[in-house]
């Protein structure tokens, strides 16, 4: 038996956590905290828990969590990386959500996310979760920094192709759409049913968080410096992301060669599906699957990719019970199957 705490239990993320993990017959969940809901029973919060868990949300207390098998840390960036630093040691493994340890360089960390980073020590032992990428280093972690939604579909997208060099690395534009629930659950009147509703809008343009994070990854894994113009838009759904991709090619590439890279590639990834059919939304809405469709555009030399996954799940929780089952030895797919 896995015995799991949660942290940041009232916030979409973590509800989605618990919710994955109430279908476990192999996992025990011992605690879940959230600090101003402290003292309410989950299901004050989110009616679907009604009968299904005894749970009470409580303030953070690393005595309480020592000894825990593994804690799943889903608070805000700035507020991840203390609670990170309050039980590291304290627990087995820990599974951050937020966007405290994705990025390798404190200094990167600061100029993005706009405060100093606590925890910088730490930054070298944390494992970017991305399974697709990175499964040997996920199984032997014991810190894991959870990717980010945006960049979960960007990195997938864009992998295959510039690991085998067949498009440049740089000049790469991605447009990526999102539903509301991306935003956590606080409430703002930029994020109102009457500023959403029947609306479309771009922002954060060249100072997303996300930038570095895509750009730092893909350059990793393919030894080449990646540059990318990264858009990101508000759209009137509650969960999702779209994402369309522009790549120039390097050489000639045909329409089959594209989709055979890709299912190669993706060939023992179990949640990433390349198909001959434009990758829509519902198909992968609470899902961990990510879906991804291509179009060799002959005419301005480009492959255009398109990555479509459920922001909350294959984004954000789903990927985390994916890479907690790696860290425990166990099929990837454990619980998370349709």
């Amino acid at each position: 038996m896995i015995h799991a705490g949660i942290v940041g239990a009232s916030g979409y993320g973590g509800a989605e956590v618990l919710r994955l993990l109430l279908r476990r017959n192999d996992v025990a969940v011992d605690a879940v905290t959230a600090a101003s809901s402290a003292g309410l029973h989950v299901d004050a919060l989110y009616p679907s828990f009604a009968g299904r868990t005894p749970l009470v949300l409580e303030e953070l207390d690393p005595d309480r969590l020592a000894g825990l098998d593994v804690v799943f840390i889903s608070l805000p960036s700035g507020e991840g990386m203390k609670a990170v630093r309050r039980l590291h040691g304290r627990v087995g493994k820990i599974i951050d959500l937020g966007g405290d340890f994705r990025l390798q360089s404190a200094a990167l960390y600061q100029q993005y996310y706009k405060h100093e980073h606590v925890a910088p020590d730490l930054l070298r032992d944390a494992v970017y979760g991305l399974p697709e990428l990175n499964h040997d280093r996920i199984v032997t972690a014991n810190l894991l920094a959870n990717p980010g939604c945006y960049p979960t579909g960007a990195i997938l997208g864009l992998l295959p192709a510039l690991v085998a060099g067949t498009v440049e690395s740089e000049g790469i534009v991605v447009n990526a759409m999102s539903g509301t629930s991306g935003a956590g659950r606080s409430a703002s009147v930029d994020m109102s049913f009457t500023e959403i509703n029947e609306n479309v809008r771009a922002y954060k343009l060249g100072v997303h968080q996300h930038i570095p994070e895509i750009e730092s990854v893909l350059t990793e894994a393919s030894g080449k410096s990646v540059r990318c113009s990264f858009v990101p838009h508000l759209i009137p759904i509650s969960r999702g992301i779209y994402s369309t991709i522009h790549a120039k090619l390097s050489g000639s590439l045909s329409q089959e060669e594209a989709l055979g890279l890709y299912r190669d590639y993706f060939a023992s990834s179990p949640f990433v599906r390349v198909s001959t059919q434009t990758p829509q939304i519902t198909t992968v809405s609470r899902t961990n699957y990510c879906d991804i469709g291509l179009f060799v555009q002959e005419r301005t030399g480009q492959l255009i990719i398109m990555a479509v996954i459920d922001n909350l799940i294959k984004g954000a929780a789903g990927q985390a019970v994916q890479n907690m089952n790696l860290m425990f030895a166990l099929s990837e797919s454990l619980g998370l199957e349709p």
